[in-house]
């Protein structure tokens, strides 16, 4: 006859398990990566007694971990999305900040600047007037400086993250590999630790938020791979990340892969996306970087533009302007690694031409190129080192060779904003004045009248040293007088005709007359014998015209390839972080409720219902109260059994 109390006492140790495995589920219901469990059951094989087979009661096959890998891979996935969108959103919110503010923004003090050229357009030979010029520039390179730090200081911060988040990698590894070797030893019983296989999920997701890894499982373990491929965790073993120093800039920190010969290989900012450490690299890429390189350009634009303009004028002594504001020098550094002896240096051709990028000039030992990193582009390749400017930025090789592999980074901008400075502290210095006059005689008969005339970079003091007196003669239509060695252009309507020097001018109203660097328009109907002069400005107390000419320079599109003045190019740096603050924003919005749908749709079949459970509790305890019953019958008969044989 079948073992009554056997059966009993193996539902008895079913319902046991099952106790343990709710009152298990209930205690971990509330930490972060437990999926629930569940006992699975099946029925003992039944014994043939000739007239049935009778059951032999149940047994517990295993402790099933309810698990969805499909699931947990989409997690680790937007996961990793998310933590790349809040880190760049976080960090990108600094510079909108920065950027944006009312008060002490740029755009402030560019207009603060500029007014005070206006005031002193009113009074040019002011004291007042000529300080508050002085000090709002000093103001305005204050207020460069201040944002270039704020950015530097972004940069430092960056590298740091980069190392703590470098730093999470490695140790998240190590766990993981750790966790591989013991669920292997634990699986040998043929169980699963469902525990383990938690922990180890829950590894996996932490990396995740760090960088978008690819998580392949081989005989139970988890191999994992960051970047392009390349093996984080094989089993038991791991390899590295380690952080170090850009060979082309050591202030900027990238990030390199030891494998586990301990040879050291760096990853392209590229290959490393996803999570904190991709949100990162994008950030620093795609928009610190671009930043300070576009406020450079600002810097180095104004600075250049305003210090030509200056050098037209002369200042209350009579002297030629100087330079007004310092302008920085591209900045070039040579990889560590290079071999040969090449010294390279870089100039601003053109700030108009300037963009907001850095520049790779490499040698493969036949070819030199010249890559633009903003957007990754050859812009220069040939047997011979670049002779022409490239986007403004003249090439050159001062000494030494290049050998195979050698790489410079030219940075043409980056230390605009920071060496932005006033180099004038007398305010005597500044040139308000034109060096040259214009005039005409009271005796002229005629209406003619000439313009107060200007000068351009060609000029020299030597073109008026002796007063030009330019007469007029109504019989052939044209101006005589011009110097001698010097030819003369006529424009008219936009279309240009140069004489010989020495020739007659043919004149017509309002036209456009140049020689050697000055420019003047004669208009009106003069008569035969009027005449009109130029000479050198002896007297410059009064004049306003250079003062004038700089204080135009807010509303001249002189930067952009010319379609942009200086605020409009600052507000496309507002606009642009104001759109891409805005874009992250979004992203990270949109991966949360992707992120909270797909939790939920997890812990919907993972995770632990506490009313489920309790109704398993009331149903195992039951279970266990109706073996116990069966138990107690079996132990009664017994008895009755043995009670018969006395």
């Amino acid at each position: 006859m079948p073992d009554i109390f056997s059966i009993a006492q193996s539902g008895l140790a079913a319902a046991q398990a099952g106790l343990a495995t709710t009152s298990h589920n209930i205690s971990n219901q509330g930490v972060t990566g437990y999926n629930r469990q569940q006992i699975i059951q099946s029925a003992a094989p039944g014994q043939n007694y000739g007239f049935g087979y009778i059951g032999n009661g149940t047994t517990v096959d295993t402790i099933k971990r309810v698990y969805d890998s499909f699931l947990t891979t989409q997690i680790n996935t937007v996961q990793a999305n998310k933590s790349q969108y809040d880190t760049y959103y976080a960090q990108i919110g600094q510079i909108n900040n920065m950027l944006a503010d009312s008060t002490s923004g740029l755009a402030p003090s560019m207009q603060n600047f500029f007014t005070a050229i206006q005031n002193m357009v009113a009074d040019p030979s002011g004291a007042a007037a000529r300080q508050s010029v002085l000090s709002a520039g000093q103001t305005l390179a204050a207020r460069f400086q201040s944002m270039d730090t704020q950015l530097r200081n972004l940069q430092d911060d960056v590298n740091q993250q980069i190392q703590g988040s470098v730093t999470n990698i490695n140790s998240y590894a190590q766990q993981i590999a750790q966790l591989n070797l013991s669920i292997a030893r634990a699986q040998s019983t043929g169980q699963p630790p469902n525990d383990l296989l938690d922990q180890r999920d829950q590894l996996v997701s932490q990396l995740s938020q760090e960088s978008k890894v690819t998580v392949v499982e081989q005989d139970g373990n988890y191999n994992v791979f960051i970047g392009n491929g390349q093996p984080l965790v094989v089993g038991s073993q791991t390899s590295q990340l380690i952080t170090m120093s850009s060979p082309t800039d050591i202030a900027r920190t990238e990030v390199g892969y030891q494998n586990a010969n301990g040879s050291i290989v760096m990853l392209p900012e590229g290959s490393l996306t996803g999570g904190n450490l991709g949100g990162l690299f994008s950030f620093r890429s795609q928009t610190l970087d671009a930043t300070q390189n576009q406020l450079g350009r600002i810097a180095v634009g104004m600075a250049d533009t305003f210090n030509a303009q200056h050098k037209l004028g002369i200042d209350i002594n009579g002297a030629p302007g100087g330079d007004f504001f310092n302008v920085a020098t591209p900045l070039v550094s040579g990889s560590t690694r290079n071999t040969g002896s090449a010294v390279i240096d870089a100039s601003i051709s053109n700030v108009a031409a300037l963009t907001a990028s850095d520049y790779r000039l490499s040698y493969d030992g036949t070819n030199y190129t010249v890559t633009r990193l903003s957007d990754n582009q050859s812009v220069y390749s040939g047997a011979t080192f670049p002779a022409a400017p490239i986007d403004g930025v003249q090439f050159t090789q001062t000494s030494g060779t290049m050998a195979a592999g050698d790489q410079f980074l030219v940075r043409p901008t980056i230390n605009g904003a920071t060496d932005f400075d006033v180099l004038i502290s007398n305010t005597n210095l500044i040139a308000a004045a034109t060096p040259i006059r214009t005039g005409s005689p009271t005796t002229n008969t005629g209406t003619g009248s000439i313009s107060a005339g200007s000068i351009d970079a060609s000029y020299t003091s030597a073109t008026v040293a002796t007063p030009v007196t330019l007469t007029y003669a109504s019989a052939t239509g044209t101006l005589s007088g011009f110097p001698a060695t010097l030819p003369v252009t006529v424009t008219v309507n936009g279309a240009s005709t140069t004489y010989a020097a020495g020739a007659p001018v043919p004149y017509t109203a309002g036209a456009t007359i140049a020689f050697g660097g000055v420019q003047i328009q004669i208009s009106g109907a003069p008569n035969n014998g009027d005449t009109f002069t130029v000479s050198a400005n002896t007297n410059s107390t009064g004049d306003n015209r250079n003062i004038l000419a700089l204080g135009a320079l807010q509303n001249t599109k002189t930067l952009l390839n010319g379609s942009a003045d200086y605020n409009a190019a600052y507000s496309q740096i507002v606009s642009s972080i104001g759109n891409k603050t805005r874009e992250m924003q979004v992203n990270s919005d949109s991966q949360k409720q992707l992120l909270t749908s797909l939790q939920t749709a997890q812990q919907s079949e993972s995770g632990v219902n506490l009313d489920e459970e309790a109704t398993n509790l009331i149903r195992y305890q039951q279970a266990y109260q109706a073996s116990g019953k069966v138990m107690q019958v079996v132990s009664e008969l017994f008895d009755t059994l043995l009670s018969l044989g006395n």
